[in-house]
């Protein structure tokens, strides 16, 4: 998680200008080229990425950024404090789906309070639907390879854990 790294104060200019107060952990090689400043809208992180960023003193700055180009946006930006997330700082949580089989898989389904207990057998990466295939008692279940099926996975331990929705393991 990338830490508070300033506050966008007031604006400057008539351009969508801000005026920046940079927070002791502004990184000293911060690259607007390659960094976003990452603000909070509507529970949303958003990156606003720098067409102009010009330090002035130890703490403080002035930006404009792309697609804030009048007074009236600008406006909408003044009070939000902002993060940046250098690269590398991202944990290495990067990984492939084929690279989870041979996992045990515990799976669970919504709305029902039984579990159950099996291994990942294999992976299908069809663009439009990929699949784990899932073996459960001896018998196989593909479910879909969805993020939102996924809730936990342990690359130690070598076991997942999938919420899958009511009904999807008992389908023929």
């Amino acid at each position: 998680m990338a830490a508070t790294a300033g506050r966008i104060n007031k604006l400057f200019g008539t351009d969508g200008g801000l005026m920046l107060s940079l927070y002791p952990a502004f990184p000293d090689d911060f690259d607007p080229a390659t960094m976003p400043l990452l603000v909070t809208i509507d529970a949303l992180e958003v990156p606003l990425w720098c067409d102009r960023f010009e330090r002035r003193g130890i703490s403080g700055a002035t930006a404009t950024f792309a697609d804030i180009d009048t007074e009236r946006r600008a406006q909408e930006l003044v009070g939000l404090e902002f993060r940046i997330e250098a690269p590398g700082d991202e944990e290495e949580d990067e990984f492939y789906l084929e690279d989870l089989i041979g996992f045990r898989a515990q799976i669970e389904e919504a709305g029902s309070a039984a579990r159950h207990s099996g291994s990942l057998t294999d992976f299908y990466d069809n663009e439009m639907n990929p699949l784990f295939e899932v073996e459960i008692d001896g018998r196989r279940i593909l479910v879909p390879a969805a993020e939102e099926f996924i809730a936990h996975i342990d690359f130690e331990g070598r076991t997942m854990h999938l919420i899958l929705p009511e009904g999807l393991l008992t389908l023929e």
